[in-house]
């Protein structure tokens, strides 16, 4: 897969929702009713980070619900790619990018939103092909502001941000020329999913499908 295709799947991802939930998932049991939840609230695209023993059984657990489309995020090694799309991961999220990484993702066919967080990493990464990025973390990095900034030199690229964005801070960012959707993990609060509330988590999931972008 080229990094032009990668680009324009990733693209394709981005836009199905203004809000990818960014999930750290403890718990296996709770895979299944929470990619439920939210695709019912109209966030289709699910974003597991590989941050927990139970990852790749999550996304194995998630890709089977109807109607959604899941990824596996935090992905830093050639291994963790091979993994994710052997549980059936449909895109990939890093938090920066190697040379390795990217090549493990085109030779997996596995579209990947590679991250950079400065105007080099960025250009870089736009030199290889990458039109559609990740810019993590994104309010420590320089928020809204920043990225409205970069939209002038290098109108190329188009973002997903996430790191420290909240339902308030999104459509600062949503508003933005340059930004196909936000990465975010309220909709999905580790006390709601503890208790198996998942009528609240389709709730906050209804509640960011309606950002306007």
């Amino acid at each position: 897969m080229t990094p032009a295709e990668q680009s324009r799947q990733a693209a394709e991802i981005c836009r199905l929702a203004p809000v990818v939930p960014v999930l750290v998932i403890d718990d296996l049991a709770h895979a299944r009713p929470l990619a439920e939840a939210l695709v019912a609230g109209g966030l289709p695209a699910l974003e597991v980070t590989l941050r927990t023993p139970a990852a790749l059984d999550a996304i194995r657990a998630m890709a089977e619900v109807p109607g959604g489309v899941v990824g596996a995020g935090t992905l830093l090694t050639p291994a963790d790619v091979k993994a994710a799309k052997a549980a059936g991961a449909k895109f990939g999220v890093s938090p920066g990018a190697t040379d390795r990484l990217i090549a493990a993702c085109e030779d997996a066919g596995l579209p990947l939103l590679p991250g950079a967080a400065t105007a080099s990493e960025i250009m870089a990464l736009l030199e290889k092909g990458y039109t559609v990025q990740k810019f993590f973390p994104a309010e420590q990095a320089g928020g809204a502001a920043y990225l409205k900034s970069i939209g002038s030199p290098i109108p190329q690229v188009s973002f997903c941000p996430t790191g420290g964005i909240s339902l308030k801070l999104a459509p600062d960012y949503l508003a933005l020329k340059n930004i196909l959707c936000v990465g975010g993990s309220w909709v999905a609060p580790k006390d709601a999913m503890a208790r198996g509330d998942w009528a609240e988590i389709t709730r906050l999931a209804r509640e960011a499908a309606t950002l306007s972008r």
